[in-house]
Formats: C-alpha cells, structure tokens, sequence
C-alpha cells in the first residue's frame, strides 16, 4: 500500500475513493471499504490526521494510532492512502475547492460514502453536489449499531467483547515498552509497562485476558490499588515469553475482562489472585467476530 501526504504526489488515475477519519476502521468503515474495491477501480482513501474533531478543539479518545489505522486499511485492500493534514486552510476549502483539490488532481471518478456524508468548510457540501461535479456516487448503508462513538462507550464499560463485535476484531492496546516499577518480577509475573499516547482509548480499569506476540497475555489496566499507585498503568504479562520489549511497540488484543482492581490482605493474597487471573487467560477464547457486512 502507498501512503502519501499530498495530492501532489499522485498522479491522476481511476480511482475509487472513500473519504473520512476511519478512527478504528470498525465494521461499518469495512463495508465502505469493501464497495471501494467492488468498483474495480483504484481502491484509494483520503483521511485525516489530526482527527477533524480534535483538531477543533474537541477531546476525542481515539481507538487506534495513524499507524495502526493505515496497516488495517491496508488489510482491507487499499491501494492508496492520501494523509490529509486536517490544517486551517483545509478546513476552509469550499466544497467545490476540496474536490478539485483533492478529487479531481488525483483521477477519482467515483466516491462511496453514507448517505449522511458532508464536507467542506462548515459541513455544507454533499453527496448531490458531488454528483453535480460529475463524480459517480455510491451510497453505503451504515450497520445499525456500528459507530466509533459506540465502539468508545463499550470500552468505557469494560465491555471489549461488544466493542470487538462491533470492531469485527478484538480492540488492541498500541503502545511502546517502557521501564515501570519492575515489580512484576519481584511476585514471579514479570509485566511490560507499556505507555500509550495520551489521545488513545483505554477500557474501563481491570484486569484483562488476551494476546500479543504470540502469546497470551493477562493485563492489568488502573493504578495498581494494591501499593497505593495513582498513575494509570497498562501491564501486560505475556505467558511464557522470555526476552527484552523495552523500546519496542507490542499490541496487545483485549480478549476478556476478568475482574476489577483490587487492594489484597497480603503480597501473598496478591500472588495468589495472579495466578488465577493467569489460568483464567489460558482458558479465555479470542471473541468472534462477524463478518465485515453481518449483522451482529
């Protein structure tokens, strides 16, 4: 997949283009995606970065990385990626300016969006006026139920097997390897710190099974109770792994939430749940997922 920054890097070609922020590129983004490719033109997506809403102003818990959201456009056959700052400038663009610019430079000649698609300065162009200007439209209905925002709400509740349901994956912890306290090793379960950007979602505060790296991995999420701690903390335990993650970028697929944070009677008590919680990820189940354009 080719990931560019601006229309000027690419030259005009037939294209199907989808335009949008694709924050998590969740079931309903797919089936947009998928009738991208359907058209046999070249599959190509304009998105934004930063997110439109944080750009104005807004606080906006994102559901993956630029990084992460360009591997899964490409897992979902995308071709092309035009990276559109979210700038000032652009968010001036009349409708008609916006199309020429970066529509019209780069061949497309046909656009699949929801019936609800806006764009342009203060949201006033449309889907009509894009048809007016001669582009092809395809309309894609959305998946009841299926939003980003709905996506937010499940995770808030702890609830990851919703979110990956409306994902059509498990929801992923993206972050880099950080030194932590190392207290881990010291109770025989050395976790990994791993630090997130300060915009990324993060699930309500527990104690989670899933997977990265191959291995299965119980996670704690919070402020680690049991010593007092008030800074959030991500700490994997990736099962029966050896070697050194500091540095390095892990993602880690949330499987199962297994119970709250905790304060235990004793280190001992602690250890003893710790165990359980590391059974209970050997036992846990990858949640499935519908297919892309299903219903859940």
């Amino acid at each position: 997949m080719r990931v560019v920054y601006s229309p000027a890097e690419l030259a005009p070609a037939a294209r199907a283009v989808a335009v949008g922020s694709f924050d998590g590129v969740h079931r309903g983004h797919r089936t947009v995606l998928e009738a991208v490719r359907a058209t046999r033109l070249e599959p190509t997506v304009i998105t934004f970065e930063p997110h439109p809403r944080i750009a104005l102003g807004n606080k906006v818990e994102l559901l993956t990385t630029l990084e992460r959201r360009l591997e899964l456009l490409g897992d979902a056959g995308i071709e092309t990626v035009l990276v559109a700052a979210f700038t000032p400038e652009l968010q001036r663009l009349t409708p008609e300016a916006f199309a020429e610019t970066f529509l019209h430079a780069i061949g497309v000649e046909c656009l699949v969006a929801g019936e609800d698609f806006r764009f342009g300065v203060r949201r006033s162009g449309d889907l009509g006026l894009l048809e007016s200007l001669g582009f092809d439209i395809v309309v894609q209905a959305e998946i009841e139920g299926v939003s980003s925002t709905a996506i937010r709400a499940a995770l808030a509740a702890g609830d990851v097997r919703a979110a990956a349901g409306m994902l059509g994956r498990p929801f992923e912890l993206d972050g880099t390897v950080v030194a932590g306290d190392q207290r881990g090793g010291t109770l025989g379960y050395p976790t990994a710190n791993l630090r997130l950007d300060a915009d990324l979602a993060c699930p309500r505060y527990g104690i989670y099974a899933g997977h990265a790296r191959g291995h299965r991995a119980a996670v704690s999420i919070g402020t680690n109770p049991h010593y007092g701690g008030s800074e959030r903390r991500i700490e994997p335990y990736l099962l029966d792994y050896e070697g050194d993650l500091y540095g390095q970028r892990v993602v880690v697929e949330l499987w199962e939430r297994l119970r709250d944070e905790a304060v235990f009677a004793s280190e001992e008590a602690l250890v003893e749940q710790i165990a359980r919680d590391v059974e209970a990820t050997r036992a846990a189940t990858r949640p499935q997922v519908p297919h892309v354009g299903s219903d859940p």
